[in-house]
């Protein structure tokens, strides 16, 4: 019988309209509402695991568009960043050199009888043995031996080498530096020494003198290696050996060596040479 409709079309189709027919009546009246729940349960279920499963779907492409939207914004915020840090050691930088370089316009002013050229540290030795720095101004800008070089804190030292495009200044912290000082407050001379340990004694200091922490010692002028009045350091202590002759006294500069990146060398002062004078002494007692 089915298989008479199948081949007829005609038959299938009219067929087909009847029970369609019927089954819209069957679920009009609610004749098919029972079979229609327990078609309905299975279908219900399958349907729920699809829209989840696409639900879930979407919303990992969607969290997978987003991650990699943030790391796209992360990359670029790393990147801003990194510009913004160069840009701020730079400014830093900038602003370290303006505040060095307007103390020492600072200090020219004030020492308005000296003439100063400016210099780059290139180089430092700050070994035991040997304790100097390297300025990159040598002979072509009219530097000779001799020479001082101080920063608005204080004396650094003197120029011991030269060349042609650089120089080699003797800290004064070296073991064979001696420098002809006084006391700021009670006036008293004595020599500053430097040490192994990079520090400074002011020795030879006369037992009458009073010595007091915190005075600033300054160079004095005597001996013609250095102008005077150029502030050493600063007294930090001092003491006095039993049976010795002098007293002495620890000073502490006012610079730090180990960060010094522009200096002024004092261009207008020579160094005078005393030993003829020395000389003569001697020849005299030998004479006598």
């Amino acid at each position: 019988m089915v298989k008479r409709i199948r081949s007829n079309p005609i038959t299938f189709f009219f067929a087909s309209v009847i029970l369609t027919l019927l089954l819209l009546v069957g679920s009009i009246t609610g004749v098919l509402t029972p079979v229609e729940h327990i078609i309905a349960f299975p279908l219900n279920f399958v349907s729920g695991i699809f829209n989840g499963v696409t639900l879930d779907g979407t919303q990992t492409l969607t969290d997978l568009s987003e991650i990699q939207s943030l790391r796209q914004r992360n990359a670029d915020l790393e990147e801003a960043l990194a510009l913004f840090q160069a840009e701020l050691v730079e400014l830093r930088e900038i602003a370290s050199d303006y505040n060095r370089l307007a103390d020492l316009l600072e200090y020219t002013r004030i020492a308005s009888n000296q003439e100063f050229l400016a210099a780059d540290v290139i180089g430092r030795d700050q070994s035991g043995f040997l304790r100097t720095i390297i300025i990159n101004k040598g002979a072509r800008d009219s530097l000779q031996v001799g020479m001082p070089v101080v920063t608005r804190q204080g004396l650094v030292g003197r120029i011991m080498d030269v060349s042609a495009n650089a120089s080699r200044v003797l800290l004064i912290t070296d073991q064979s530096s001696a420098i002809s000082a006084r006391l700021q407050t009670s006036r008293a001379e004595g020599t500053v020494v430097g040490q192994l340990s990079g520090n400074l004694r002011m020795t030879f200091i006369p037992l009458s003198e009073t010595i007091q922490e915190g005075d600033l010692v300054i160079t004095s002028g005597l001996g013609g290696n250095f102008p005077p009045d150029i502030v050493i350091g600063q007294v930090t202590s001092r003491r006095q050996l039993e049976f010795e002759l002098f007293q002495e006294a620890e000073v502490r500069s006012l610079n730090n060596f180990n960060t010094l990146e522009i200096v002024l060398v004092i261009t207008n002062f020579e160094p005078v040479d005393i030993s003829a004078f020395d000389a003569d002494a001697e020849n005299a007692d030998a004479g006598n």
